[in-house]
């Protein structure tokens, strides 16, 4: 067996008989030790721990960008260290030409230590007394770099950094050895790619972003030499400071450096010394909080693409690691978010809302077939400083917490841990839906009364309870008598719909509303769909359940699809840093584009067009085959958007909430109105209309000068 300690013995001597220097030299200049042997005893196995092809495999933090549907409107960015790499060709040759003038003017000679440095630094240490110049070679500080990118553990990244003899030769070492298997080019690409140059400026590309606003292939001979200057110490020569002569001196000791090596003629270094450094500074974004100010509203859209990254397998082990991977990797993403309708919608919900009201007005619109999420909007301010935000509602908690309003981050749309809020007779649709596609007809009919006795269990000794048995009744007595799928949904008859889940099972509702998006956050939520309590939950089709606004839109619009239900979906492309589309593995064993849609039949087509025939009754619009009986609880809905639409209103006990959801085949978009600091401030009763009229004039809007649509009608055989 090889011995170790003498395996790394014969390292270092050869690393010095590779024309470094003698040992004891090289010792003695930069790193007092007692003897190289020592040093190699102690090192052992850590001089050999990395190859050259780990330190090319170690890619640095990038900047991950986020963009709008279009590809071009930046919505922010992510990143821990602000950098995106750019290949050589694309950076400025007096770039290239600055940093080598500036860190290592016989990079092009040397392979990878330079012995003439070595000396020159020893004879200036000796003459100052101390440490006054430095050594290590461009080479040498991109491995020094390339260990700290590559590092997993605390203690790693110490290792790769601190100030000792065992550092600088196994810096040596693999310098040496990267340059036997790398063009200097290469090098030169990777370390003008991992430097920083101050000011959070990670890399060349990312300096001259932040520096002067503009692409490092742009950069001119004063501009190259200023950030060449940084490289050695970022702060002191930061030209942002009040003080600039640090950075000038060093800048022109830049350009001098140039000039002796024939990149500048004297002239153009001489005028290029007598110019001011002109600096264009530019923060990058960061962050959802840092969305752009004139467009505050996208920092909940983007919020949400945060929890949902954060829940995708493909980005790591658990949250952290994914939202790390967000920070860091590099990626290009497009999202789902059309800047053009979330404008309309941040229009639409603070038109009938103000920001300053406790009550939160929302809007989100999802694309059918996709599951895209092409807007978000809520009356709020997304900002964490809540110190101007109004009293909370909630009496008891009035004296210790302020209201989320009109300042607030918390996802009020969905996306994130937030149950919602009870959405009323908008869930009649799921037992519709049962019903049609467990074979009932649209024109199953039900002489409903004013108050139904069901064989649910009650007990609660309130309104609806009939001697244990829940027993609820219409909000009007107009609703009473014979209805039909299309008058029942068209009025909203809460009778009609407590009968057809009872006829259909409560059991196959609540897990067709599962099978469409819906989750269960409350423990009474939970409680109440599990298996054995599904059945016995005879208030489900009347909306009790807390659910948000973004699963709401999403389970409309699979109905809109033809019953094909896709996952909520905020993007449309994620590609990685070498323009590949990321991708993850299916449980199938296939390798899938992680923005593709996900979408599966979970409702038979023809119940699909059932069941928006019939939706069309409550906006006013005309069904394809049957009656809406007269009126309806929404029917301006069909004059304001212009086309076929279909949907539902939904209202809560006490008017706490006030609901619709319409859609057409192009869009599905649900509206709310609620309290969510305190559930139980009632909206009011009237204020119904105004979900109604921002889906309404949002769906107007959106589709402007589009083409008409039609639904497909469903067929005769699940008419009657």
């Amino acid at each position: 067996m090889t011995n170790p300690t003498r395996s790394a013995s014969g390292r270092v001597v050869s690393l010095l008989r590779a024309g470094l220097i003698a040992g004891v030299v090289v010792a003695a200049a930069l790193f007092p030790i007692a003897a190289v042997g020592g040093l190699a005893a102690k090192a052992g196995a850590e001089l050999v721990d990395k190859t050259p092809a780990d330190l090319l495999a170690s890619a640095p933090a990038q900047t991950s960008y986020v963009y709008a549907n279009d590809g071009t409107t930046l919505l922010t960015t992510f990143y821990e260290e602000h950098r995106r790499y750019v290949p050589l060709a694309q950076i400025s040759p007096y770039m290239q030409q600055a940093i080598v003038a500036a860190e290592d003017t016989r990079f092009f000679e040397h392979g990878g230590v330079d012995p003439k440095g070595i000396i020159r630094a020893f004879v200036a240490n000796q003459q100052a007394g101390g440490v006054s110049q430095g050594a290590s070679t461009l080479t040498m500080q991109y491995v020094r770099m390339a260990l700290r990118d590559s590092a997993k553990t605390p203690i790693e990244v110490r290792q790769a950094t601190e100030q000792t003899s065992l550092r600088k030769l196994r810096e040596m070492r693999l310098a040496i050895d990267l340059e036997k298997e790398t063009s200097k080019e290469q090098i030169l690409e990777r370390y003008l790619n991992s430097a920083y140059f101050g000011h959070r400026a990670y890399g060349i590309y990312s300096a001259s972003e932040i520096f002067f606003s503009k692409l490092p292939g742009d950069l001119t001979p004063v501009e190259a030499a200023t950030l060449a200057g940084l490289v050695k110490a970022p702060t002191s020569y930061d030209p942002a400071s009040s003080d600039q002569k640090a950075a000038t001196d060093r800048r022109n000791y830049v350009l001098d450096r140039m000039r002796e090596m024939g990149f500048l003629s004297p002239q153009d270094t001489s005028a290029s010394q007598a110019e001011p450094i002109r600096l264009r500074l530019s923060s990058p974004p960061n962050d959802c909080m840092s969305v752009p100010e004139e467009h505050n509203g996208w920092g909940f859209f983007c919020d949400y693409l945060k929890a949902w990254w954060a829940a995708q397998p493909a980005f790591g082990a658990n949250s952290l690691e994914r939202l790390d991977r967000l920070r860091r990797g590099g990626y290009t993403i497009i999202t789902s978010l059309d800047p053009k309708l979330q404008e309309m919608a941040e229009h639409r919900v603070v038109a009938d809302e103000s920001s300053g009201s406790p009550f939160a007005h929302g809007l989100v619109a999802v694309e059918p077939g996709t599951g895209h999420v092409r807007s978000m909007a809520v009356n709020r301010v997304y900002s964490l400083d809540q110190s101007e935000n109004g009293p909370h509602s909630n009496p008891s908690l009035r004296s210790r917490l302020k209201g989320n309003y009109p300042n607030t981050v918390v996802p009020l749309l969905g996306g994130g841990d937030l149950p919602g809020y009870q959405a009323g007779s908008t869930f009649k649709m799921f037992t519709m839906l049962a019903a049609l596609d467990a074979g009932l007809p649209l024109s199953t009919a039900f002489n409903s009364p004013h108050r139904f006795v069901s064989k649910y269990p009650d007990g609660s000794g309130g309104p609806t309870d009939c001697g244990g048995f829940y027993c609820p009744s219409n909000a009007s007595g107009a609703m009473s008598g014979l209805q039909t799928m299309w008058s029942g949904f068209g009025k909203s008859v809460n009778t009609y719909f407590i009968w057809l889940q009872q006829t259909v099972g409560a059991e196959n509702v609540v897990r067709l509303a599962e099978r469409l998006g819906l989750q269960w956050r409350t423990d009474i939520d939970k409680r109440q769909a599990s298996p054995d309590q599904a059945n016995r939950w005879g208030s489900f089709t009347l909306g009790v359940s807390d659910v948000t606004p973004l699963e709401m839109a999403n389970a409309y619009a699979a109905i809109a699809a033809d019953g094909q239900f896709c996952e909520a979906l905020p993007v449309q492309s994620i590609t990685n840093p070498d323009g590949t589309p990321t991708t993850y593995r299916s449980g199938a064993g296939m390798d899938l584009e992680i923005a593709q849609p996900r979408c599966s039949q979970e409702v038979s087509p023809d119940a699909a067009r059932a069941a928006t025939d019939a939706a069309r009754c409550p906006t006013g619009d005309t069904p394809a085959r049957g009656s809406c009986g007269g009126w309806s609880t929404a029917d301006r809905v069909r004059g304001m958007v212009g086309r076929p639409v279909a949907g539902k209103t939904g209202t809560t006990d006490s008017d706490r909430a006030a609901w619709f959801v319409g859609y057409t085949p192009e869009l599905a978009v649900a509206s709310f109105l609620s309290d969510p600091d305190s559930p139980m401030n009632a909206v009011g009763e009237g204020q119904s209309n105004k979900p109604i009229d921002a889906v309404g004039g949002f769906l107007r809007d959106a589709l402007k000068d589009q083409p008409v649509r039609q639904f497909t009608p469903p067929s005769d055989a699940i008419v009657s």
